[in-house]
């Protein structure tokens, strides 16, 4: 079942009365985010799931991430577990595009955002594998492996080079972030 989704004129028109959940890296969401906006990162929303469910229960939740792909995973989930949540249609990229506002946590460095993370770590790869397959002709496979998880990718709508990238420090949430977004929202 698909989930219910908001376009960003309807969830600005509701801002005020809905609690925003950001599925993003937390480097992702230091770029900008919706006013009020708490960032639970995807990997991370099975330990959200009691605060989520007591959050859903004073409220409507409203889940963003960059292009919907991913919020529209995290509703999904959240409905296996019995949790009601609306996704942002065209992510927060349809947001800045309607000029609606974002905001920036103070004092935070803005690592790139994933997709062009992924498209650096992808190019710089496949760079890596077409020149060192002038000296050794088996590296060219790397830019081919690159090639055709880039093909994967675009077909199933998913990727695999960013569930990586995820992993990496700058993309990690501080432990304390994440406690200090739960404890708001169980409470």
């Amino acid at each position: 079942m698909a989930p219910t989704t908001l376009t960003a004129d309807q969830a600005n028109a509701r801002l005020h009365e809905l609690t925003v959940i950001d599925v993003r890296t937390p480097g992702e969401y230091a770029s900008g985010h919706l006013p009020g906006a708490h960032n639970i990162p995807l990997d991370h929303l099975d330990t959200a799931l009691p605060a989520l469910k007591t959050a859903a229960d004073r409220g409507d939740l409203l889940v963003v991430c960059a292009s919907g792909a991913r919020s529209a995973t995290a509703c999904r989930r959240l409905a296996d577990h019995g949790i009601t949540a609306a996704t942002l249609t065209g992510g927060i990229t349809a947001w800045t595009q309607l000029g609606q506002d974002t905001h920036r946590p103070v004092g935070t460095r803005t690592p790139l955002a994933m997709d062009r993370q992924v498209r650096l770590a992808a190019g710089s790869l496949v760079l890596s594998g077409l020149i060192a397959g002038q000296r050794w002709s088996a590296a060219r496979w790397l830019s081919a492996g690159v090639a055709g998880g880039l093909v994967f990718s675009a077909l199933t709508n998913t990727c695999g080079m960013a569930k990586i990238l995820a992993k990496l420090p700058h993309n990690k949430p501080r432990a304390t972030d994440l406690d200090d977004t739960l404890a708001a929202l169980a409470g």
